[in-house]
């Protein structure tokens, strides 16, 4: 029963995702059967090849530049299946950047420096192309599937002139906003690295949404501040003035400023390694942060938060790692929250990495070359779509590892993993069916004219920030 049912989720998922469709909707749901079915393709033009793919190599980018759907398709797609958090009182969504490295497409628009993790000591970790923001849910453990698995929601890319936590912040928007998605309703929470733990991005979210917490990074460099009590004396005889918000000083990296916690709770956890760590985990309510006045006034000291610090000890009570993980929990019912459930939330944000990974290895995520902005955007899209699809399919799928897998963790206990869902794929096609028709051969186009000489695109500059602020100054 239990397999009928996932089966016909996956069939009225593929049907409404091909009415969805407004330009050649048949060549676009092959080509998404064609990614969700096809781990070993190295280029996209591989995806014709494709058993399911009956058209042309041509028609293939004819379509990718043709696509016509709106941001909010994909979340819309998945609403009537979005899994209700069963052990965690709350939605998780997670937010991140990954860059799309292009340096040596010159004629393509807006490219700029971009961050790409550089495994060479010594070399700086930065490419020359464009960077996607995505947003992406968190998702509970499931029987028989990995924990690896995330759902996407929205991808959007982020111009050079554009701020990344800010584009990241309107897709939340854009989400919680939403009255047929649930984000907005209930308790969410969104678990960010470090840079989308600043002043600018933490109140345009927080000056609107009550139902929003917040848990980001904090760098082990920033210093923050108690609330500020005053005495006696002083609320008898105020002075004249703006009342004193900030107290004491708490500077992360000086333990000497650490006044004692809050709160406090310990506990035994075993990595996937086999290795056993203690987890002590303290928090400091009521903190606040500095804000700005330029280049708009943005006064956080009417924005609490509760401060976490998570340290990790071996067998022998040695510190696991040189710093401890500071956390800032920002929201107006962020009290609900047990350091438990502030702890497995920001470890699953680590998932959304794991689906980057994915998509650039399996789904050819950046491997679309073409000096059309529009195009990449639009390819960036499919494969999220074709991700989707593959956690629909997530129930469905049969577990085929290699011959050099059958001892790998996840196999001996029978986890489905997004690669695993991928093998097998092509047999859930053949199996279902598609909805899309078979092409019609037509005569051969005259193609163009004999002598016809196109121009050459035009170079197109790379726009470095630091260059700009010093034109500007």
């Amino acid at each position: 029963m239990e397999i009928t049912r996932h089966t016909e989720n996956l069939n009225q998922f593929r049907t409404t995702l091909y009415q969805t469709f407004p330009n050649r909707a048949d060549t676009l749901f092959e080509l998404v059967d064609a990614i969700s079915s096809t781990p070993d393709a190295k280029s996209v033009v591989e995806y014709s090849l494709a058993d399911c793919f009956r058209r042309s190599y041509s028609s293939l980018f004819k379509a990718v530049n043709e696509i016509k759907i709106e941001e909010k398709t994909l979340p819309h797609l998945l609403a009537p299946y979005l899994p209700k958090p069963k052990k965690w009182p709350f939605w998780l969504l997670i937010a991140d950047v990954t860059p799309h490295p292009r340096p040596y497409a010159k004629t393509l628009e807006d490219r700029g420096m971009v961050y790409q993790a550089e495994t060479v000591k010594g070399k700086l970790p930065i490419t020359i192309g464009h960077q996607y923001s995505t947003v992406v849910q968190g998702l509970e453990p499931e029987n028989g599937v990995s924990s690896s698995w995330v759902l996407p929601l929205l991808t959007k890319r982020v111009s050079t002139t554009e701020n990344k936590e800010m584009v990241g912040a309107e897709q939340m928007n854009l989400l919680r906003e939403d009255e047929c998605l649930p984000y907005g309703r209930e308790l969410t929470v969104e678990a960010v690295d470090s840079s989308y733990s600043k002043p600018e991005y933490l109140y345009f979210l927080h000056k609107q949404h009550q139902n929003l917490i917040s848990i980001g990074r904090a760098r082990s460099t920033r210093v923050f501040y108690h609330q500020y009590v005053p005495s006696a004396e002083e609320k008898a005889r105020p002075k004249p003035g703006c009342p004193k918000q900030y107290g004491e000083r708490f500077a992360l990296n000086d333990s000497s400023t650490w006044t004692k916690a809050d709160d406090e709770t310990e506990f035994w956890e075993t990595s996937r390694r086999g290795k056993e760590y203690k987890v002590k985990i303290q928090s400091w309510h009521n903190m606040l942060m500095s804000g700005k006045e330029k280049p708009e006034r943005i006064p956080m000291h009417n924005h609490p938060f509760t401060l976490v610090c998570i340290t990790r000890f071996d067998k022998d009570g040695n510190e696991a790692f040189k710093n401890p993980l500071w956390l800032v929990i920002m929201g107006k019912r962020r009290h609900e929250l047990i350091l438990q459930h502030i702890y497995e939330a920001y470890c699953a944000r680590f998932d959304i990495e794991h689906f980057f990974r994915f998509g650039k290895n399996k789904l050819l995520l950046v491997h679309f070359q073409t000096p059309e902005v529009e195009r990449e955007e639009n390819w960036f899209l499919l494969a999220h779509i074709a991700y989707a699809q593959l956690w629909m399919a997530r129930h469905v799928a049969e577990l085929l590892p290699r011959p050099w897998e059958r001892y790998l963790p996840s196999v001996r206990h029978g986890l489905l993993s997004p690669t695993m869902v991928q093998r097998d794929f092509s047999r859930i096609i053949r199996q279902l069916g598609t909805p899309a028709k078979p092409p019609k051969p037509r005569i051969n186009s005259p193609g163009r004219p004999y002598g016809m000489i196109l121009p050459k695109r035009p170079k197109q500059p790379v726009f470095v920030k630091s260059q700009q602020s010093a034109n500007s100054a």
